[in-house]
C-alpha cells in the first residue's frame, strides 16, 4: 500500500538527521519520469545556507546517477522506513547502467513539483533545486585519513540544493 505524502516545512521535521542520512539510508534520484536514475547515499547534509533551507549530497563521477545530476535542475532525496532496506540496498549495490532500477517493483516513481522523481512509499521527501556544485579538492583535505575513501581518486561532486517542498508521510 502506498503512503500519501503531504507537504511540510522542513523545520517540522522531528527525524535525527545523523541518523536519517548514515543509518537509515537514502535515495538520491535525478532525472524526469521517462528517464531517470536513483542511488542510495549515506553521506549528506541539511541546514540553511544564503538564507536558504538546504541539503547538501555528493554524487561520484563513476555513479550512473551522476549523468542524471548534471543534466538537470532538480533532485531528491528519499528517505523510508526499514522494511524498504533491502531495496535500499539494491540501488546502492547495483547500478542503473546494468539494471533497470526505474522498473523496481517496490517503487512508484511520481514526478515532483520540480519534474524531479521521488518515490510515493517514501516517508520523507527533500525535492530540492540545485544552487550550487563544487567537486572535492584532494589538495584541499586536511585530515589525511579522508583520501583512504578515494582509493580509485574517483571525488564526488557536492550538490547543494534549496529545498522547493518537503513531503512527509
Amino acid at each position: 500500500m502506498i503512503n500519501k505524502l503531504r507537504p511540510t516545512d522542513p523545520c517540522s521535521i522531528n527525524d535525527n538527521v545523523f541518523k536519517a542520512i548514515s543509518s537509515d539510508w537514502m535515495l538520491v534520484t535525478a532525472g524526469d519520469l521517462q528517464s531517470y536514475n536513483t542511488m542510495t547515499a549515506s553521506w549528506g547534509a541539511f541546514g540553511e545556507l544564503w538564507h536558504k533551507k538546504i541539503c547538501i549530497c555528493f554524487v561520484r563521477p563513476t555513479r550512473y546517477t551522476f549523468k542524471f545530476m548534471e543534466q538537470t535542475d532538480a533532485f531528491t532525496l528519499s528517505f523510508f522506513d526499514e522494511s524498504f532496506r533491502d531495496v535500499l540496498k539494491y540501488c546502492g549495490t547495483k547500478s542503473g547502467r546494468d539494471v533497470n532500477k526505474m522498473s523496481f517493483p517496490e517503487l512508484t516513481a511520481v514526478a515532483g513539483t520540480t519534474d524531479s522523481v521521488y518515490f510515493a512509499e517514501s516517508r520523507l521527501v527533500m525535492e530540492c533545486r540545485k544552487i550550487y556544485t563544487h567537486d572535492l579538492d584532494p589538495n584541499r583535505f586536511i585530515d589525511s585519513e579522508i583520501q583512504d575513501e578515494y582509493p580509485r581518486r574517483d571525488y564526488h561532486r557536492m550538490y547543494i540544493g534549496e529545498i522547493i517542498q518537503c513531503l512527509i508521510k
